[in-house]
């Protein structure tokens, strides 16, 4: 393949994103995105950005949940692409339970997926406070997973878009691409890679809309070293740390497709689930309270659609971060890579 064949990358989530910094250095990019920009609120800009197939083979199967081990190992060499660092890390995740939600953390536990030599370690209330000094004597029981990790999602989506833009990466804000614009983009360009997520639902079979809700918060009185789950028979939330005392709170998942702002009770529910974790929130500054959609399919199963020079990468559902640096390879390294 030339290095000047041309490629048009349809959407600027996570995937489009990805799949722009596996192609720049060989192929002339062209990006076209719906959002105009610093507008940006694909699933991608939403997520915590967690990277935790043990936790999460909890409710995938275990293939997926060994893809995302696998796909992890990719995130170090995308992260070398760009000009300035993002925060990444592997120091694994810690489980919690408030003590009379004891039977929800069993439950968790009987419910995780053994993955080739990664499984949960039980920990008591001394384990968890060398673990994380600050949730001593809050909690006596968990579960550690050490083969997780996390990154900063916002920092990702600035240093990609810089990077990019410095290879000579054309970025089209603003554009919406239908399927009568694919087509023609088809004509004009070698390749097009669809990443277009919900966007491409009208004609997607199945295609439906998950939606996620977080809050970001600066809490300058609250130190955790790792991503920390709660588990609550109402709202189990999650807590990931980001740098500078920052902190995304989200819960798993609601099945609606409502695209709307996140509600009061919401808020409510997870602000007063991370206090209950953490005194140390509450005099916590809100720096963004944000709800997206993430595009599935019925088995919640990513896919790869190929129909001439035209790529489809989509339905990554709730395993964005964790799946998509492999996916993407998967579906570009036949033609592409």
């Amino acid at each position: 393949m030339s290095t000047q064949a041309r490629v048009a990358i349809l959407g600027f989530g996570l995937t489009g994103r990805i799949a722009a910094l596996m192609l720049a250095e060989r192929y002339q990019i062209s990006v076209f995105e719906q959002a105009k920009q610093g507008r940006e609120s694909s699933a991608g800009s939403v997520a915590a950005a967690m990277l935790a197939p043990l936790a999460e083979s909890v409710i995938c199967d275990e293939a997926l949940a060994l893809q995302g081990l696998e796909s992890m190992k990719l995130w170090p060499q995308l992260l070398a692409k760009l000009e300035s660092p993002v925060f990444f890390q592997q120091q694994g995740s810690l489980i919690v339970a408030h003590g009379q939600d004891r039977g929800d953390l069993v439950s968790f536990q009987q419910r995780l997926k053994p993955l080739k030599d990664h499984s949960a370690e039980v920990v008591n209330g001394a384990q968890i406070a060398q673990l994380e000094p600050e949730l001593g004597g809050v909690f006596h029981q968990g579960l550690y997973l050490p083969c997780e990790g996390q990154l900063d999602n916002q920092a990702l989506y600035q240093s990609s878009a810089a990077t990019l833009t410095q290879q000579g990466v054309e970025i089209n804000y603003g554009v919406h691409c239908d399927e009568v614009q694919k087509a023609k983009l088809s004509q004009a360009y070698d390749w097009v890679i669809d990443c277009r997520g919900l966007g491409a639902k009208a004609t997607c079979n199945g295609l439906r809309g998950v939606r996620g809700e977080v809050a970001r918060i600066y809490a300058p009185e609250v130190t955790l070293t790792r991503p920390v789950r709660l588990m609550h028979p109402r709202y189990p939330i999650y807590i990931a740390p980001k740098p500078d005392h920052q902190f995304v709170i989200g819960a798993t998942e609601i099945e609606s497709q409502d695209n709307g702002e996140i509600t009061v009770r919401s808020t409510l529910e997870l602000l007063s689930a991370a206090y209950s974790v953490h005194r140390g929130f509450a005099e916590a500054r809100v720096l963004s309270l944000l709800a997206g959609l993430r595009p599935a399919f019925k088995d919640n199963h990513p896919k790869i659609e190929q129909q001439g020079n035209v790529i489809s990468i989509n339905g990554l559902y709730r395993h964005g971060y964790l799946l998509a640096p492999l996916i993407v390879k998967q579906a570009l390294s036949k033609e592409l890579l």
